[in-house]
């Protein structure tokens, strides 16, 4: 990496999404532990977390939000102030992005197991800003490779994050970028010089993390508001 440059997670969920029990008061350690500089903070359809730990530490957390459209995919909003609702319609809840200031980010697009939703992203290309060439949850075979190909065809800025649903996650995928001031703007620019780096989660770890988790919160909790019916 180049001196000075930063390491950038663009995909970390906290507790607040209905199948991660990752604590927020343990995300500043585990990115000190893994050398990550920042993190995008994107529970499901949920907002209120991620602003609150922004606020804790602005120069390392960014808010954001993983959205569940109408149609099924899920689109992420980066440098959000208001939440989405779940089951916006996906050009819609783009544009809301795009009108708060936000970037659009298109996580693991071809994933068909995690509601990528790559048939839809040809008709939201010209609103989608940036789109995830690497998701450390993403196994399959040319799975991300076929999101890097979209987004170079297309001319996009390559993202990269461990879709982290536990602190043990954070720093499994990232991008590398040069300073950046945190705005829509500065981390695009950001983003278009920068570099993807990852190192992989194992699917069993990851199996076994996210069915604790659901079965932590609905043995213990109760359903979550945001989880799916």
């Amino acid at each position: 990496m180049a001196e000075g440059w930063l390491r950038v997670d663009m995909h970390v969920h906290t507790r607040a999404s209905y199948d991660s029990l990752n604590d927020p008061d343990g995300i500043l350690a585990a990115m000190d532990r893994r050398g990550i500089h920042r993190v995008v903070i994107t529970d499901h359809d949920e907002l209120n977390t991620a602003l609150r730990l922004r606020d804790r530490a602005p120069d390392r957390v960014i808010a954001g939000e993983e959205v569940r459209t109408r149609e099924g995919p899920d689109i992420i909003g980066i440098f959000l102030s208001e939440r989405i609702p779940r089951n916006t319609p996906l050009r819609e809840a783009c544009e809301i992005i795009r009108a708060q200031g936000g970037l659009v980010y298109a996580p693991h697009p071809f994933d068909v197991r995690r509601r990528g939703g790559g048939e839809h992203l040809d008709a939201v290309a010209d609103l989608v800003d940036v789109v995830e060439a690497h998701n450390a949850r993403s196994w399959g075979a040319g799975v991300n490779e076929r999101g890097e190909a979209w987004a170079r065809a297309r001319g996009k800025p390559l993202g990269a994050g461990s879709d982290a649903h536990s602190a043990g996650e954070i720093g499994t995928a990232y991008v590398e970028v040069p300073p950046f001031e945190m705005t829509r703007e500065g981390f695009l620019a950001a983003l278009r010089e920068g570099r993807v780096a990852c190192r992989g989660t194992s699917p069993r770890v990851v199996a076994a993390q996210s069915v604790y988790a659901r079965a932590h919160k609905l043995l213990f909790r109760g359903r979550t508001p945001n989880e799916p019916e």
